[in-house]
């Protein structure tokens, strides 16, 4: 691994592993030796990096230089918190590190004062009934929609008639106990909704429907306020 990519990763490993970090675990982060985490240590301290602790202690990231100071009242960082927070709890291991990782970059950019707000936020949340699993090809869908590429797919209706579908995916929703993807069918013509645990053998097509998808996950919303609480397809 290249030096300033190594450093790039400690410092990201700094920001999110709770303090102080000892530096088996940074150099378990980083596969490198002891020796070589130390250097690093040294390195960044010497780059403007207000790094606390020593070995045999572990390590804090008091003050970041590769991030600006940012600036929250209170309250914003109450909804930030509480907003990463929920995300970790969706069930979706992917969305659940990066809400981690960003919570971590977030506090290493904040003033000492306003960490502290982060840190022991007066709102938590928890949940008696956890989330069921993301299905798997919640990835797959993702990916197609920032690539506007069009996804086949069989879908199973609420009757229990399954059809082969071709869809342009467009947004993903988050209901309270399910998953639902909005996009243009094919099949039909028209917008539709898939609940997302009602699909399989998803696959992403060659082609593409870039740049089309912003006006149209418009134009759905437009007509989802028009009809209120229409019925999940």
């Amino acid at each position: 691994m290249a030096r300033p990519d190594r450093l790039f990763r400690l410092l990201d490993a700094l920001r999110r592993l709770p303090p102080p970090a000892t530096a088996a675990r940074l150099a378990a982060e980083l596969e490198v030796s002891p020796r070589t985490l130390y250097r690093d240590i040294g390195s960044l301290r010497a780059a403007g990096a207000r790094i606390d602790g020593e070995a045999g202690v572990g390590y804090t990231l008091t003050e970041d230089p590769a991030l600006p100071p940012q600036m929250f009242t209170r309250m914003e960082v109450e909804a930030l918190m509480l907003g990463l927070a929920e995300i970790r709890l969706s069930g979706d291991p992917v969305l659940a590190r990066a809400a981690e990782t960003a919570a971590a970059r977030i506090i290493a950019t904040l003033p000492e004062r306003v960490q502290r707000q982060a840190l022991h936020a007066a709102q938590e949340i928890y949940r008696f009934e956890p989330r069921q699993p993301a299905p798997p090809n919640l990835g797959l869908i993702r990916e197609a929609i920032w690539a506007e590429c069009a996804l086949d797919l069989r879908y199973e209706d609420n009757a229990g008639q399954s059809s082969q579908r071709r869809i342009w995916p467009l947004s993903v929703v988050w209901l309270d106990k399910s998953l639902m993807l909005l996009a243009w069918c094919c099949l039909r013509n028209d917008f539709r909704r898939f609940k997302l645990h009602q699909m399989s053998e998803v696959t992403q097509s060659d082609e593409s429907f870039r740049p089309r998808r912003v006006p149209l996950l418009r134009a759905f919303h437009t007509r989802l306020r028009g009809q209120g609480k229409a019925q999940i397809r």
